[in-house]
Formats: C-alpha cells, sequence, structure tokens
C-alpha cells in the first residue's frame, strides 16, 4: 500500500496542550471503534501518532524564573 504524505497546520489558541488533547480524544474515539470500524480506527490512531511525533519535535519552550 503506498502512503500519501499530506501537511497541515494546526493553529491552537492553547498550544501544544491543546493538541496533547486532540490526541488523546483521537486514541479514545479509536478505541470506541475498533470492533466496529478497525478500518477508521486505525486511520485514527495513525493521525495521532502523526500530531504525537510532530509535538515532540517542537522546541522545549523556555522557561523564565522570576526572582524571589
Amino acid at each position: 500500500m503506498r502512503r500519501r504524505l499530506m501537511a497541515a497546520i494546526l493553529r491552537l489558541p492553547g498550544g501544544a496542550s491543546e493538541a496533547s488533547e486532540i490526541v488523546e480524544a483521537l486514541l479514545v474515539a479509536a478505541g470506541a471503534r475498533d470492533t466496529t470500524a478497525p478500518g477508521l480506527a486505525a486511520r485514527w490512531r495513525q493521525i495521532a501518532d502523526d500530531i504525537g511525533d510532530a509535538l515532540d519535535q517542537l522546541p522545549v519552550p523556555k522557561t523564565t524564573q522570576e526572582p524571589t
């Protein structure tokens, strides 16, 4: 099977934390469809994995420390 590659840009006001919620939702939905629509469940898992991989590649945000 040949896999098509596609890119998307997600602009989320909550940043990476919202993207991780989307990943979690995709995985929960995939679990609910395992028996009734295994192909769709596999696709949702792949999308979740792809988003997770992209999140892993983001630079770690710099935090500033307040003077005490």
